[in-house]
């Protein structure tokens, strides 16, 4: 069971109602039960000097040692009430009664005997257990006028039976009285923390909201009646309310940058592309002139286009990505899966024939609605990403297969692994791996963003998990609906 410290606020305030009411409840019945057994007490106390009053007043003068009165004589002649005690202690020694509920008389035991003539000659009551069944007795020790010592006794069990039954009855009110405030406070505190509960419930469905990209309407707010700022609550929701307005103003600038800056990446690109074009065209034009050139110039030329091809790819990755983030609709048609993986493996195969590529395909087609250019730049990728980063000989295994709803794309290959302290930012613009999967080649750390825009972009996902000899990525697409 879990401890105080991981109980909710609700099970807290009942939890402590209860325990103050058990508190309560204790102190009044224990000063209840004690007021009533010292009254009690009282009373018998003064019931035994009555008694006493009697016995005196019925005892013959000048009688003493074994010629003097019997407890039974006194006992009758005294009118006391069932229970009583009356003994006369006469050199050391002791002879008592006890009359019982039938006006008879039962005489005391030896063991009572030396229990009685332990007392002292002290007047005051006191309270003595003659055991058996007397019980505790509570006594006043008396002398006659001639000088003779009689003890009187009264029954505690009346007074004992008495405070049982109040003590009884206390427990059983409290009980009652605890299960009552219990489900009582439970129904109270549920009622007073509903606005805290749709304080949480506010702040809950802010936290699920998609507030890590693109354009974030944040319409909730705490509703008025919970944000009223004289209650603890209120002020709670008050405060949650005035944080989400900062965070809707934090989102909105952050969206407005956004937007600039795809912007500019998008109209950069687009703007770029014609020089790049130009300094491509020109270099290949010159190089290829027929004139009589230099070698090295011929070399700086070769370098010149390699470099404008490059920044061209470059350029175009890049407005791709501006387009993806502005949310540009792509073209959506049925793609067969099998025949885009084919031609991309035989690409792959063509740029990179020193590794081993193998193609895995059902028997069925896979159908998907999506754009095939852009569906076919994903598997190349993949596959690009595949050759650059693992050294020749590498087996590469690219298969497709239906899970419910979903097209699985696979691309999987035993090389040396991405390191783990990079893996989880693989997708990320401009990432790239450590020399654990050496490059063969430049990369601009953009083909695996690219991959996840453009799955994003069809309702899909990617994943990858990549240990050494096994590196698997898991590209998962909403199958086509057929009529």
């Amino acid at each position: 069971m879990a401890g105080p410290r991981a109980w909710t606020l609700r099970r807290r305030l009942v939890v402590g109602i209860v325990a103050l009411l058990a508190a309560i409840s204790l102190i009044v019945g224990t000063v209840s039960v004690v007021a009533l057994q010292t009254s009690l007490v009282r009373q018998l106390d003064s019931q035994l000097t009555t008694a006493s009053s009697r016995v005196q007043g019925v005892t013959p003068p000048g009688q003493t040692g074994n010629g003097g009165p019997r407890p039974d004589d006194v006992l009758l002649r005294a009118g006391l009430t069932p229970g009583t005690l009356v003994a006369f202690v006469s050199n050391d020694s002791l002879d008592g009664a006890v009359l019982n509920e039938r006006l008879g008389f039962t005489p005391v035991t030896d063991a009572q005997n030396e229990a009685l003539l332990e007392l002292t000659t002290d007047t005051r009551p006191t309270t003595i257990d003659l055991g058996g069944d007397l019980g505790q007795y509570r006594v006043i020790v008396t002398q006659t006028s001639t000088g003779q010592y009689v003890v009187i006794g009264q029954p505690l069990s009346p007074v004992s039976g008495t405070v049982a039954q109040l003590m009884l009855v206390i427990l059983i009110v409290t009980i009652a009285g605890l299960a009552a405030a219990f489900l009582a406070g439970t129904a109270i505190v549920r009622v007073a923390l509903r606005p805290l509960d749709r304080v949480a419930a506010t702040a809950s469905h802010v936290a699920e909201l998609p507030l890590e990209r693109g354009e974030v309407a944040l319409a909730v707010r705490v509703p008025d009646a919970d944000a009223d700022p004289r209650t603890e609550v209120g002020q709670v929701g008050a405060a949650i309310n005035h944080m989400l307005g900062h965070i809707a103003s934090a989102l909105a600038a952050r969206e407005a940058s956004e937007k600039k800056v795809r912007s500019f990446v998008a109209d950069a690109s687009h703007e770029l592309r014609t020089p790049l074009a130009s300094i491509r065209g020109y270099a290949e034009l010159t190089r290829r002139g027929g004139h009589e050139l230099p070698p090295d110039v011929v070399h700086a030329l070769a370098r010149v286009e390699s470099e404008s091809i490059r920044m061209t790819s470059l350029v175009e990755d890049l407005l791709l990505l501006a387009r993806l983030d502005d949310g540009r609709s792509l073209e959506s048609a049925p793609v067969d899966l099998c025949l885009l993986l084919t031609d991309a493996v035989s690409d792959a195969y063509a740029a990179a024939p020193d590794h081993e590529w193998q193609l895995e395909l059902p028997d069925e087609p896979v159908l998907v609605d999506g754009d095939g250019a852009r569906l076919h730049q994903v598997v190349a990728n993949l596959l690009a990403n595949a050759r650059v980063h693992t050294p020749a000989g590498t087996r590469v295994v690219t298969s497709v297969a239906v899970d419910g709803e979903h097209a699985m794309v696979r691309v999987a290959d035993n090389g040396p692994g991405i390191d783990e302290r990079v893996r989880d930012s693989v997708f990320e613009r401009f990432a790239r791996g450590d020399s654990s999967r050496s490059r063969a080649a430049g990369s601009t750390g953009l083909g695996l963003a690219i991959v996840a825009a453009i799955v994003e972009a069809h309702g899909g996902t990617v994943a990858v998990r990549s240990d050494t000899g096994d590196t698997v990525f898991e590209v998962a697409l909403p199958v086509a609906v057929q009529d």
